[in-house]
């Protein structure tokens, strides 16, 4: 039985569910095609190095043996679940922010190492969030599932409106997932993230102004990851809710 804060939840989920369905705006397909230019002015081996260096980097968090994961919690309310979810959400967001103005007031070569170090933040953050919802990320498909909250907030619109489609069929869309992470579209993967991120990143390696912009960028940029990922699982909280009441 749906709880009063599941009710309050709802708009504001419908509505981030209208913006993940809408369609490209001129703008967003114009961005996309320049990028897809430069993209394409990029040696081949260039592509390859940094789909390479990405997945390796995406793997080593997600599915290294040494990540120690949270144990799912049982039996709670979403509202107690999203409460600690939020507080989980300020806790990285704030490490980021200043994580990103150290490395931003560091110079070039410190505004570089930004990259990894923020990637590994956001997929931990997934990792607590999802324990949080009650998923085990012991599970391969569920850490696939966090790559896919990855791509949704950070593509663009087009790219965004297949990862949804994906999402939304969860339950059923799982079992057609590769049983080999290698098998996992990467390429896509680094290409929309980084485009994605460019203007933001590369502002942050400018003198003097570095050191705001990627406190900025980086405290923005975990949060849009955090309200994704509460919107998702809120997704998959909601369908199973209808499932349960189909029930006899």
């Amino acid at each position: 039985m749906p709880s009063p804060y599941d009710h309050q939840a709802l708009p504001d989920f419908e509505a981030w569910q209208q913006r993940m369905q809408r369609k490209p705006t001129l703008l967003g397909r114009l961005t996309r095609r320049v990028q897809a230019r430069l993209n394409a002015l990029l040696p081949e081996k260039l592509h390859k190095a940094l789909t390479v260096a990405i997945q390796k980097m995406v793997q080593g968090v997600l599915f290294g043996s040494m990540h120690t994961t949270r144990k799912p919690l049982p039996d709670t309310a979403l509202a107690e679940r999203e409460a600690l979810v939020r507080t989980r959400i300020r806790y990285y967001r704030n490490t980021a922010a200043a994580e990103g103005a150290a490395t931003g007031a560091g110079g070039f070569l410190l505004g570089l190492a930004d990259f990894p170090l923020l990637l590994g933040l956001k997929l931990k953050l997934l990792f607590d969030v999802a324990a949080l919802y009650g998923h085990d990320v012991r599970d391969f498909s569920e850490r696939l599932f966090l790559l896919h909250i990855f791509q949704l907030a950070f593509s663009s619109q087009h790219t965004r409106n297949e990862i949804y489609q994906r999402v939304a069929t969860w339950e059923t869309y799982r079992h057609t997932l590769p049983t080999d992470v290698n098998e996992f579209d990467w390429r896509t993967f680094q290409q929309e993230y980084r485009d994605y991120i460019d203007l933001a990143k590369l502002a942050q390696l400018i003198p003097v102004i570095g050191a705001a912009v990627g406190a900025v960028a980086n405290y923005k940029l975990v949060e849009q990851l955090g309200e994704t990922a509460i919107n998702c699982y809120r997704l998959r909280w909601f369908a199973a809710e209808k499932e349960q009441e189909r029930l006899p």
